[in-house]
């Protein structure tokens, strides 16, 4: 069951936010035909463990005929899967949600058009659909890195927002990140000059440990680099 639903919540509202219309604008016939198959197999998939409001769903999403039940509709079959696409939808997600995280952080509503940069690229089909869910009005691949823009990773490449920030401010907020996190260093190297701690603890944890240690020294040395560009 906790697979199923987690298909539904996972998959569906990522599609819904893929295949909604522009404002005022209406759906057109290829797409809304493809959105209910897609919502016909769901319902049917779940149907064995949410019976009731599966069959509800069911009957209105398409003209039944008299007597006809989600309980006798076979269950999908399984297709080719492509996985290339399926990867490029994924890396969306990721960038999607990146951009979306540097709203939240700089209080930027989400209908306040974006540029995108990137410092790489990405491929054709993830392109669209990060425009459209993220609000961009522009992806601008290849670009030249901005140290004094803000930025995120998605795997190992980078892409940068260009922003009008007050400087004061964000000087202020990279010198308490970057305090913070040399605190954190510091505390996790002395755990690891503690040779009782190295010798005793499961080799999971020291390497644990090890990683924390690492990701924390390449985040100063990244914000050390925006920090410089700003002054």
């Amino acid at each position: 069951m906790a697979v199923y639903r987690l298909f539904w919540d996972e998959f569906s509202s990522w599609y819904l936010e893929m295949v909604k219309p522009a404002y005022q604008q209406p759906i057109d016939a290829a797409t809304y035909k493809a959105t209910i198959e897609f919502f016909d197999a769901l319902l049917r998939m779940l149907h064995p463990f949410m019976p009731f409001i599966t069959e509800e769903l069911w009957q209105h999403i398409a003209e039944r005929r008299d007597g006809e039940s989600i309980m006798y509709a076979p269950m999908p079959e399984a297709g080719t899967v492509d996985s290339a696409i399926a990867s490029s939808i994924e890396t969306a997600k990721e960038v999607i949600t990146g951009v979306r995280a540097v709203r939240a952080q700089k209080n930027i509503a989400p209908k306040e058009a974006l540029e995108l940069r990137i410092i790489g690229d990405i491929d054709a089909v993830a392109k669209p659909v990060v425009a459209k869910l993220a609000n961009l009005s522009a992806i601008e691949a290849n670009a030249d890195k901005d140290a004094a823009a803000a930025s995120f990773m998605v795997g190992t490449t980078e892409f940068n927002i260009p922003l009008t920030i007050d400087v004061a401010a964000e000087i202020a907020r990279l010198e308490k990140e970057i305090a913070y996190l040399e605190g954190f260093k510091a505390s996790v190297e002395k755990k690891l000059s503690n040779e009782r701690f190295v010798n005793g603890a499961p080799e999971a944890v020291v390497n644990n440990e090890r990683n924390k240690l690492a990701d924390a020294t390449s985040k100063i040395a990244a914000l050390q680099t925006t920090l410089a560009a700003i002054r």
